[in-house]
């Protein structure tokens, strides 16, 4: 009677054994992570809306500043709105040029250029961005845009000069 001699190496079946529990928690720690970077995703996202709707607020008051500017510094006593953007850069209507504006701004929500404008007369008395998005700021606006809280969306943000507003 011949016995069969065993051969092979006994530990390697344990190995293959755990190397199966090894790719399940590899599994789960790559479920885990794609959960956490979902997550800051989102956050981000918002803070990058957040960051937006700042600048579209310091941006849309320094058109309606420089509107304001260009409005008041009329040379004649009939005071004028301009017609387009460009005048608030450059104002001929002076014999040297007069500057309300350093620059022309693109819209920070919407990332273009193109702002809606408030017509009067086919005079600009005031900018708005053409965003549909739902800002997150809800309150606490400065005075003059206290119209702003019951804003839907970020084209409700209408930044009008009135006279003998500051």
């Amino acid at each position: 009677m011949v016995l069969a001699m065993r051969t092979g190496n006994n530990n390697l079946n344990l190995h293959s054994q755990c190397l199966g529990f090894t790719y399940i928690g590899l599994m789960i720690m790559v479920a885990i992570s794609g959960i956490a970077l979902a997550g800051v995703g989102i956050v981000w996202h918002q803070d990058m809306q957040r960051e937006r709707e700042k600048e579209l607020l310091f941006i849309g008051n320094a058109y309606r500043q420089a509107i304001g500017s260009y409005y008041e510094s009329s040379p004649s006593d009939t005071k004028q709105y301009p017609r387009k953007l460009s005048d608030l850069i450059l104002d001929s209507r002076f014999p040297n040029i007069k500057h309300h504006l350093r620059k022309l701004y693109s819209d920070p929500v919407t990332r273009e250029g193109e702002w809606g404008l408030v017509l009067v007369q086919d005079k600009i008395v005031g900018i708005y961005s053409q965003s549909s998005l739902k800002p997150i700021k809800r309150k606490e606006f400065p005075s003059q845009y206290g119209d702003f809280s019951g804003a839907k969306e970020y084209s409700d943000w209408k930044f009008i000069y009135t006279p003998g507003s500051s």
